[in-house]
């Protein structure tokens, strides 16, 4: 169902069913819609525009690419975003509430917007990267996995 006038202008919220992520428009509506979101944000806001001083029009088309790549293995994400995050972790720490912030706010910008299988792998893929680089910027390793350590070698009269 759609509604042939939009009450809500400017908004992400439209009178239609959702439907799952199929394009690079789609990537697009929602990286906007996301950052729409994360810049009004009181906790993780003051990081993009604060902190990182984000050219949200400059920054928005590496993040569809960095989307595309990701949801439709597309191949044009071409830059290190560990790196990018370990460079703003320096300037201010990104702490497990940040990421955890991003991720409710991502979350939810997927689900007012699509419903399917891309969808919800946009949300998974985002757990995972979110958690990885948490880890990694705590200094642990990027996998949520523990290594098997050694044990230690009982000493002579020790069983």
């Amino acid at each position: 169902m759609t509604c042939s006038h939009d009450p809500l202008e400017g908004s992400a919220y439209r009178w239609s069913v959702p439907h799952d992520l199929r394009s690079r428009d789609d990537v697009e509506r929602l990286v906007v819609e996301f950052y729409r979101r994360a810049f009004a944000d009181p906790l993780i806001g003051p990081i993009f525009t604060d902190i990182a001083h984000m050219d949200l029009g400059a920054h928005l088309p590496i993040m569809c690419d960095f989307w595309e790549t990701v949801l439709f293995r597309a191949g044009v994400y071409r830059r290190n975003a560990l790196q990018v995050h370990r460079d703003l972790h320096a300037l201010t720490p990104l702490l497990p509430e940040h990421f955890d912030r991003w991720l409710l706010v991502w979350n939810g910008a997927v689900d007012d917007l699509f419903a399917g299988e891309k969808a919800q792998l946009a949300k998974v893929q985002a757990d995972r990267i979110a958690g990885s680089i948490g880890r990694r910027l705590a200094g642990s390793s990027g996998s949520g996995f523990e290594t098997i350590g050694t044990r230690p070698v009982p000493r002579e009269g020790e069983a």
